[in-house]
Protein backbone atom coordinates (compact mmCIF):
# COMPACT_ATOMS: atom_id res chain seq x y z
CA UNK A 1 0.00 0.00 0.00
CA UNK A 2 1.47 3.19 -0.88
CA UNK A 3 -0.41 6.29 -0.02
CA UNK A 4 -0.40 9.65 1.47
CA UNK A 5 -2.33 10.70 4.56
CA UNK A 6 -4.00 14.25 4.64
CA UNK A 7 -6.49 16.50 6.57
CA UNK A 8 -6.55 19.54 8.90
CA UNK A 9 -4.47 19.88 11.97
CA UNK A 10 -6.26 18.15 15.31
CA UNK A 11 -8.57 15.97 12.77
CA UNK A 12 -6.52 13.22 14.42
CA UNK A 13 -3.65 12.26 11.71
CA UNK A 14 -1.15 11.36 13.98
CA UNK A 15 -3.23 8.14 15.90
CA UNK A 16 -4.72 6.56 12.51
CA UNK A 17 -0.94 6.98 10.95
CA UNK A 18 0.40 4.84 14.02
CA UNK A 19 -2.97 2.59 13.60
CA UNK A 20 -1.92 2.08 9.71
CA UNK A 21 1.30 1.29 9.08
CA UNK A 22 1.03 -1.72 12.19
CA UNK A 23 -2.21 -2.85 9.96
CA UNK A 24 -0.37 -2.64 6.53
CA UNK A 25 3.32 -3.41 7.55
CA UNK A 26 4.58 -0.39 6.57
CA UNK A 27 7.06 2.46 7.27
CA UNK A 28 5.40 5.69 8.43
CA UNK A 29 7.48 8.43 6.90
CA UNK A 30 6.82 11.89 8.16
CA UNK A 31 8.50 14.70 5.92
CA UNK A 32 9.48 16.29 9.54
CA UNK A 33 11.30 13.17 10.46
CA UNK A 34 13.05 12.21 7.45
CA UNK A 35 14.32 15.84 7.11
CA UNK A 36 15.79 15.55 10.35
CA UNK A 37 17.25 12.14 9.75
CA UNK A 38 18.75 13.05 6.35
CA UNK A 39 20.19 15.97 8.11
CA UNK A 40 21.71 13.82 11.18
CA UNK A 41 22.52 11.19 8.92
CA UNK A 42 24.69 13.90 6.78
CA UNK A 43 23.54 12.73 3.10
CA UNK A 44 24.20 14.76 -0.07
CA UNK A 45 20.67 16.48 0.57
CA UNK A 46 20.50 16.59 4.30
CA UNK A 47 24.14 18.48 3.60
CA UNK A 48 21.77 20.86 0.97
CA UNK A 49 18.91 21.06 3.69
CA UNK A 50 21.15 21.90 6.81
CA UNK A 51 22.58 24.59 4.80
CA UNK A 52 19.19 26.73 4.06
CA UNK A 53 18.09 25.50 7.51
CA UNK A 54 21.23 27.27 9.15
CA UNK A 55 20.13 30.35 7.61
CA UNK A 56 16.66 30.06 8.69
CA UNK A 57 15.24 29.37 5.09
CA UNK A 58 12.32 27.06 4.57
CA UNK A 59 13.71 23.76 2.39
CA UNK A 60 13.08 24.33 -1.56
CA UNK A 61 10.49 21.80 -2.61
CA UNK A 62 13.11 20.00 -4.78
CA UNK A 63 15.20 19.00 -1.92
CA UNK A 64 12.43 17.65 -0.19
CA UNK A 65 11.04 15.70 -3.05
CA UNK A 66 14.61 14.44 -3.53
CA UNK A 67 14.48 13.13 0.23
CA UNK A 68 11.06 11.48 -0.72
CA UNK A 69 12.41 9.55 -3.76
CA UNK A 70 15.76 8.55 -2.30
CA UNK A 71 13.60 7.35 1.54
CA UNK A 72 11.28 5.02 -0.30
CA UNK A 73 13.72 3.52 -2.45
CA UNK A 74 14.72 2.02 0.89
CA UNK A 75 14.23 -1.75 1.38
CA UNK A 76 11.55 -1.43 4.14
CA UNK A 77 9.76 0.43 1.88
CA UNK A 78 8.94 -2.37 -0.99
CA UNK A 79 5.74 -3.49 0.91
CA UNK A 80 4.65 0.22 0.57
CA UNK A 81 4.62 3.61 2.64
CA UNK A 82 2.71 6.25 4.12
CA UNK A 83 3.61 9.77 3.34
CA UNK A 84 2.14 12.33 5.91
CA UNK A 85 3.10 15.97 6.11
CA UNK A 86 3.83 16.18 2.38
CA UNK A 87 2.44 17.39 0.18
CA UNK A 88 1.40 20.49 1.70
CA UNK A 89 0.58 22.59 -1.64
CA UNK A 90 -0.84 21.74 -4.93
CA UNK A 91 2.32 22.96 -6.53
CA UNK A 92 4.31 20.39 -4.46
CA UNK A 93 1.82 17.78 -5.47
CA UNK A 94 2.12 18.40 -8.98
CA UNK A 95 6.18 18.21 -8.53
CA UNK A 96 6.06 14.90 -6.19
CA UNK A 97 3.54 13.02 -8.70
CA UNK A 98 6.31 14.34 -11.48
CA UNK A 99 9.16 12.89 -9.24
CA UNK A 100 7.51 9.49 -8.80
CA UNK A 101 6.45 8.97 -12.46
CA UNK A 102 10.00 9.38 -13.18
CA UNK A 103 10.96 6.93 -10.07
CA UNK A 104 8.03 4.28 -11.56
CA UNK A 105 6.71 4.28 -8.40
CA UNK A 106 2.76 4.59 -8.56
CA UNK A 107 0.33 5.77 -5.43
CA UNK A 108 -2.49 3.39 -4.38
CA UNK A 109 -4.28 6.22 -2.17
CA UNK A 110 -4.54 9.63 -0.79
CA UNK A 111 -6.34 9.16 2.16
CA UNK A 112 -8.44 12.86 3.07
CA UNK A 113 -9.67 12.58 7.15
CA UNK A 114 -12.34 15.09 6.88
CA UNK A 115 -13.51 16.74 10.59
CA UNK A 116 -15.45 20.47 10.60
CA UNK A 117 -13.70 23.05 11.92
CA UNK A 118 -15.84 23.43 14.46
CA UNK A 119 -15.33 20.06 16.12
CA UNK A 120 -11.76 20.33 15.57
CA UNK A 121 -11.89 23.62 17.88
CA UNK A 122 -13.97 21.98 20.50
CA UNK A 123 -10.61 19.16 20.19
CA UNK A 124 -7.80 21.12 20.52
CA UNK A 125 -8.87 23.87 23.19
CA UNK A 126 -10.31 21.71 25.54
CA UNK A 127 -6.62 19.54 25.63
CA UNK A 128 -5.07 20.30 28.98
CA UNK A 129 -1.48 18.33 29.52
CA UNK A 130 -0.42 16.63 32.77
CA UNK A 131 3.18 18.24 33.23
CA UNK A 132 4.07 15.87 36.44
CA UNK A 133 2.58 12.25 34.37
CA UNK A 134 2.31 13.66 30.25
CA UNK A 135 -0.99 12.58 30.26
CA UNK A 136 -3.13 14.23 28.04
CA UNK A 137 -6.52 14.99 28.68
CA UNK A 138 -9.57 16.62 27.06
CA UNK A 139 -12.24 18.62 29.88
CA UNK A 140 -14.87 17.13 28.09
CA UNK A 141 -14.10 14.18 26.08
CA UNK A 142 -11.57 12.68 29.10
CA UNK A 143 -11.41 14.44 31.70
CA UNK A 144 -8.68 14.71 34.18
CA UNK A 145 -8.87 13.06 37.32
CA UNK A 146 -9.26 15.70 40.32
CA UNK A 147 -6.36 15.29 41.60
CA UNK A 148 -4.88 16.32 38.89
CA UNK A 149 -6.89 19.46 37.79
CA UNK A 150 -5.03 21.80 39.78
CA UNK A 151 -1.67 21.22 38.04
CA UNK A 152 -2.82 21.06 34.23
CA UNK A 153 -1.78 23.38 31.33
CA UNK A 154 -3.44 24.32 28.33
CA UNK A 155 -0.57 24.92 25.89
CA UNK A 156 -0.09 28.16 23.98
CA UNK A 157 -0.91 26.26 20.23
CA UNK A 158 -3.69 24.78 21.66
CA UNK A 159 -5.54 28.07 22.07
CA UNK A 160 -8.84 29.22 19.60
CA UNK A 161 -6.67 31.75 18.43
CA UNK A 162 -4.00 29.38 17.73
CA UNK A 163 -5.85 26.59 16.03
CA UNK A 164 -7.69 29.08 13.85
CA UNK A 165 -4.48 30.58 12.31
CA UNK A 166 -3.35 26.27 11.61
CA UNK A 167 -7.15 25.86 10.31
CA UNK A 168 -7.34 28.84 8.02
CA UNK A 169 -3.56 27.67 6.65
CA UNK A 170 -4.25 24.76 5.98
CA UNK A 171 -7.68 25.70 3.84
CA UNK A 172 -5.88 28.37 1.91
CA UNK A 173 -2.53 26.03 1.28
CA UNK A 174 -3.37 22.24 1.35
CA UNK A 175 -6.96 22.12 0.62
CA UNK A 176 -6.29 22.86 -3.14
CA UNK A 177 -4.45 19.06 -2.96
CA UNK A 178 -7.69 17.37 -2.58
CA UNK A 179 -9.01 18.84 -6.27
CA UNK A 180 -6.04 18.10 -7.35
CA UNK A 181 -5.76 13.74 -6.17
CA UNK A 182 -9.23 13.74 -6.94
CA UNK A 183 -9.38 14.06 -10.18
CA UNK A 184 -6.98 11.38 -10.70
CA UNK A 185 -8.99 8.94 -9.12
CA UNK A 186 -6.64 8.48 -5.83
CA UNK A 187 -8.66 10.32 -3.34
CA UNK A 188 -10.23 8.48 -0.60
CA UNK A 189 -12.58 10.72 2.14
CA UNK A 190 -13.08 9.28 5.31
CA UNK A 191 -15.26 10.69 8.05
CA UNK A 192 -13.07 11.53 10.71
CA UNK A 193 -16.18 12.26 13.63
CA UNK A 194 -16.10 9.52 15.79
CA UNK A 195 -13.48 7.60 18.01
CA UNK A 196 -10.44 6.04 16.70
CA UNK A 197 -11.61 2.79 16.15
CA UNK A 198 -14.56 3.90 14.26
CA UNK A 199 -12.67 6.19 12.24
CA UNK A 200 -10.01 3.42 11.44
CA UNK A 201 -12.39 1.01 10.74
CA UNK A 202 -13.97 3.79 7.86
CA UNK A 203 -10.06 4.14 6.71
CA UNK A 204 -9.67 0.09 6.29
CA UNK A 205 -13.21 0.25 4.02
CA UNK A 206 -11.67 2.57 2.42
CA UNK A 207 -8.57 0.92 1.57
CA UNK A 208 -10.17 -2.60 0.56
CA UNK A 209 -11.59 -1.16 -2.74
CA UNK A 210 -7.90 -0.21 -3.25
CA UNK A 211 -6.60 -3.49 -2.52
CA UNK A 212 -9.52 -5.64 -4.49
CA UNK A 213 -8.64 -3.34 -7.21
CA UNK A 214 -5.21 -4.17 -7.50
Amino acid sequence: MRMILIGPPGAGKGTQAQRLVQTFGIPHISSGDMLREAVAAGTLLGQTAAGFMKEGLLVPDEVVIGMVIERIAREDCARGFMLDGFPRTRPQAEALDEALARASVALDAVVLIEVPDALILERVTGRRSDPQTGTIYHLRFSPPPPEAEGRLVHRADDTAEACSARLEKYHRETTPVVPFYEGKGLLKRVDGVGSPDEVLLRISAALQTVQTAN
